[in-house]
C-alpha cells in the first residue's frame, strides 16, 4: 500500500514514521514533510502545494494511494478531505463542515451550548468597540480568543481590563492573527488541570486514543505567551477511569450525536481540550487533527497498527480495531528557536547526533533538509520523545539524545 500524509510539522513526523512501521505499507510520501521525513525509513518528501487540491488528486492517482491522512487543520477547514472523497480516494479526515469545530470558535462555543456539552461562559464579537465594552462587565482573568485558526497561538489570558483591551487592540486593530482575528470570543476564565482527550471517531463509533497532557505556556512552570505547544506526556494522570468515562459520556458522545443531527458525521482525530477541577470538567475547545506535541508521545505508545485504525474507521468497521498500547509512560520535549513565540530566527543549520533506540525518537517539526544539512524553518523545530517505566524517566529523555547545537 501507498500513503499520503499531508503536513510539514511535528505531528506528521509522527504520523509518517507510524504509518511507515505497517508491515502492508511499501512507501509513506509526506506533502511537503520536512527533514526528519526526508530522512525517515520509507518515507518520502513530495513537492505539492496542499492548496493545490488537483495536483493532490492527481498524484495520489498516479501513485496509487491507498489512504491519505490529513495532519494539519487549515487543509481540512478548507475542504481537502471532501475533495479526494468526492474522487474515490480514502481520505482520512473530517468534513469541512464538522471541521468548522476548530475553524470557529463561535461554532464550536454555540455547538456545545446547542448540544448541552460543559463549557465557559462565553460573549462572541465580530468589531472592536462592542468587544471593548464588553470588558466591563467581566470577571477577571478572562480569555480573549482569536476566533479563526491561530496556529494554537490565538488564546490570551488577561488579568485585568488593560490586558483585556491590549489583547483586542492586537487582535483587532493590528491583525496579529490576520483573518482569524475577524471575530473574537471572550469566555470565563477557567480553573483547573487541563488534559487532551484525543480518539478516532467514525459516525456514531469511537476509538479513544491515550490520553494526554500538553503544556502550552512557554516558560518553565507553566508561565509566558501561549504557543503551539512545549512538550506532552501520555497518559495524564489526572484522566482517571472515572473520568475518562465522564468525558466519553458528557463530552464525546453528544459531539458525535450533535454532528450527526447538524448532518456533518464525523471521520477523522478528534480532540477535546478539557479542564478538569474537582472531578468536573468544562471543554475548552475542540480540535479536528491529532494535537501536537501529543502526537508524539502518544504514538510512541500505539503498539497497533495506525494504518489499519485509519482505514477501519473510513470503512465504517472502527468497531473491529483492537488497540494495543505500550504501558510505559511517554513524554515529548520540544525544542524551539530562541524567542518563539514571537521573533525568532530562521534558516539556521543544526548540528546533532541523534541515538537511535527503540525507547527514543527525535522528532523533527520546524526543519527542512538543503545540501544534506538540516536547517530550522519554524519556531518548533524538535520533540525529543521517550519511553520510560516511570514518569519521570520519560521526562528526561531530552538528556539521552546527545549534542543539538543550532549554528
Amino acid at each position: 500500500m501507498q500513503v499520503l500524509v499531508i503536513g510539514s510539522g511535528g505531528r506528521e513526523h509522527a504520523l509518517a514514521w507510524k504509518a511507515a512501521q505497517d508491515n502492508d505499507v511499501e512507501n509513506v510520501y509526506v506533502s511537503p514533510g520536512n527533514a526528519g521525513t526526508a530522512l525517515e525509513e520509507k518515507v518520502q518528501n513530495i513537492e505539492i502545494d496542499i492548496n493545490d487540491f488537483a495536483a493532490i488528486e492527481n498524484f495520489c492517482v498516479l501513485k496509487n494511494i491507498g489512504l491519505v491522512i490529513i495532519g494539519p487543520e487549515k487543509p481540512l477547514v478548507d475542504g481537502l478531505s471532501d475533495f479526494l472523497q468526492s474522487k474515490g480516494i480514502k481520505t482520512f479526515g473530517p468534513s469541512q463542515a464538522a471541521a468548522q469545530l476548530e475553524g470557529s470558535k463561535t461554532f464550536s462555543k454555540d455547538f456545545f451550548i446547542k448540544y448541552g456539552i460543559p463549557t465557559a461562559g462565553y460573549s462572541s464579537f465580530d468589531d472592536f468597540e462592542t468587544a471593548k465594552a464588553h470588558l466591563e462587565v467581566v470577571d477577571y482573568p478572562t480569555v480573549v480568543k482569536a476566533d479563526g485558526l491561530a496556529a494554537g497561538k490565538g488564546v490570551i489570558i488577561c488579568g485585568n481590563k488593560d490586558e483585556a483591551s491590549e489583547a483586542l487592540k492586537n487582535i483587532f486593530q493590528d491583525q496579529a492573527f490576520g483573518e482569524a482575528g475577524n471575530r473574537v470570543v471572550i469566555e470565563d476564565f477557567l480553573q483547573g488541570e487541563e488534559a487532551s482527550f484525543i480518539a478516532v471517531v467514525s459516525k456514531d463509533k469511537i476509538v479513544p486514543l491515550a490520553t494526554s497532557q500538553d503544556h502550552k505556556a512557554v516558560g518553565e512552570g507553566d508561565v509566558g505567551l501561549n504557543t503551539g505547544g512545549m512538550g506532552a506526556y501520555s497518559p495524564a494522570p489526572i484522566v482517571d477511569a472515572r473520568m475518562h468515562q465522564k468525558i466519553l459520556d458528557e463530552v464525546m458522545e453528544p459531539t458525535m450525536k450533535g454532528l450527526i443531527n447538524e448532518g456533518s458525521p464525523y471521520l477523522g482525530f478528534l480532540y477535546a481540550g478539557v479542564m478538569i477541577h474537582n472531578g468536573e470538567l468544562k471543554v475548552l475547545e475542540f480540535n479536528c487533527r491529532f494535537g501536537d506535541p501529543e502526537t508524539q508521545p502518544i504514538l510512541l505508545r500505539l503498539k497497533s497498527s495506525l494504518v489499519q485504525l485509519c482505514l477501519y474507521a473510513i470503512d465504517d468497521k472502527l468497531e473491529l480495531y483492537e488497540s494495543e498500547w505500550d504501558k510505559r509512560h511517554s513524554c515529548g520535549v520540544v525544542i524551539a528557536s530562541e524567542g518563539y513565540p514571537e521573533k525568532y530566527l530562521s534558516n539556521q543549520e543544526v548540528e546533532f547526533q541523534e541515538l537511535h533506540s527503540d525507547t527514543m525518537k527525535l522528532f523533527h517539526a520546524g526543519t527542512t533538509l538543503e545540501n544534506n544539512k538540516v536547517m530550522t524553518s519554524g519556531g518548533r523545530v524538535f520533540c525529543a520523545t521517550a519511553l520510560g517505566s516511570k514518569f519521570k524517566r520519560s521526562s528526561n529523555c531530552g538528556i539521552y539524545f546527545g549534542t543539538l547545537r543550532i549554528i
